[in-house]
């Protein structure tokens, strides 16, 4: 009985140390505020690394609602345009944060149950901007919602 209870306990102590697997795929999603527009792709392959790229655009707050147009195409043609370029890198992974190996500062959000990703974005000495992404089978070639 006592081996029984040692072995369980060692055990449950094991997986209490396992990090579930990273979500694979892929995922975009766009932020607008007065003053910056952000456009964000993520892919997470299966062995865990990472690709992610943001082209953002700030202090765009006296921009016209036709500069915001066009502003938003570039950023999404920027996007396409860089991805390719946009090298995979390891991350550690907790089970719901992605940090850069050995980081403190969480870089994209997941949550499990409802299946929600989220990328941070810090620009400059701002706080982390928080994007909701959402899963895609295939990038498109505008991410801004129609």
């Amino acid at each position: 009985m006592r081996k029984t209870a040692l072995v369980l306990a060692t055990a449950l102590a094991l997986l209490s140390c396992s990090h579930p697997a990273p979500p694979a795929g892929r995922w975009q999603g766009t932020y607008e505020s007065a003053d910056t527009m952000i456009a964000a792709r993520l892919e997470i392959r299966s062995d865990g690394q990472v690709r992610a790229s943001a082209p953002n655009l700030r202090d765009i707050d006296a921009a016209s609602a036709d500069d915001r147009v066009r502003m938003r195409e570039k950023l999404a043609s920027d996007l396409v345009a860089g991805w390719e370029s946009v090298e995979p890198r390891a991350m550690d992974f907790d089970g719901s944060a992605f940090r850069k190996p050995g980081g403190i500062a969480p870089q994209m959000i997941w949550k499990a149950q409802s299946r929600e990703m989220w990328i941070v974005i810090y620009l400059g000495t701002r706080p982390g901007l928080r994007i909701a992404m959402h899963r895609v089978s295939a990038f498109s070639d505008n991410p801004w919602p129609s």
